[in-house]
């Protein structure tokens, strides 16, 4: 008979709405420090989480894992209910690393205008497309 682990509720919410919400067994978030992960009963914490790959458990005894590759955020577990506030959250499966490589040389080519002097575009909003689609790639392990 396998052996049953008790479950607790998770979001995954993005700006764009939920990613992911559901009873899981084990969470594991990218946090500031390293890894974090969270099991039922979990004492209550509050994490910054950098960009990187959040792997929700839904039974670890068929391994059944969901994998996203999410963006910088914020993190809380209270009361068996643990919330990762993300700025993006990509399942990896749906990642498609030739769009990814596109939006990465894309968007480094118009910071380098920028840099050059050459553009006007948002050099923050730029960085932040290049992180978004080096996270994409380095999450799907095929970078």
């Amino acid at each position: 008979m396998a052996e049953v682990h008790p479950k607790f509720d998770v979001s995954l919410v993005t700006p764009e709405g939920d990613a992911f919400r559901g009873p899981v067994e084990l969470l594991i978030v990218p946090g500031a420090a390293g890894e974090i992960g969270v099991l039922a009963r979990h004492a209550p914490l509050v994490a910054t989480l950098k960009a990187g790959s959040t792997r929700v458990y839904l039974d670890r005894a068929n391994e059944e894992v969901l994998e996203f590759a999410t963006g910088p955020g914020f993190f809380k577990v209270e009361l068996d209910t643990a919330i990762a506030l993300v700025d993006d959250a990509v399942n990896v499966k749906e990642i498609d690393d030739a769009r990814a490589q596109e939006q990465l040389e894309a968007a480094k080519a118009e910071l380098a205008k920028v840099e050059a002097g050459e553009s006007n575009a948002d050099r923050w909003q730029l960085e932040q497309r290049v992180a978004h689609a080096e996270n994409q790639l380095a999450v799907s392990g095929r970078t």
